[in-house]
């Protein structure tokens, strides 16, 4: 369970790195181009369903646990 969390983290840490260039934005498009806004909430509740995820899963592993010991 420890390695699962250094494993998140690190893995974490290394995403919020890669995505950082990704903010830089070019100049300007071209007059004739319509301008879209990103949205940033897509990663927002991409971070969200990984919490639950691993909440789920260690919520799990507890209830196995305790199934194995009776």
């Amino acid at each position: 369970m420890k390695m699962l969390f250094i494993f998140s983290i690190i893995l974490f840490c290394l995403l919020f790195i890669c995505y950082q260039p990704l903010l830089a934005q070019p100049p300007s498009f071209d007059n004739d181009t319509a301008d879209v806004p990103i949205d940033g909430g897509l990663s927002i509740l991409l971070a969200i369903g990984i919490g639950y995820g691993i909440k789920k899963n260690l919520k799990q592993e507890d209830t196995s646990k305790k199934n194995s010991l009776h």
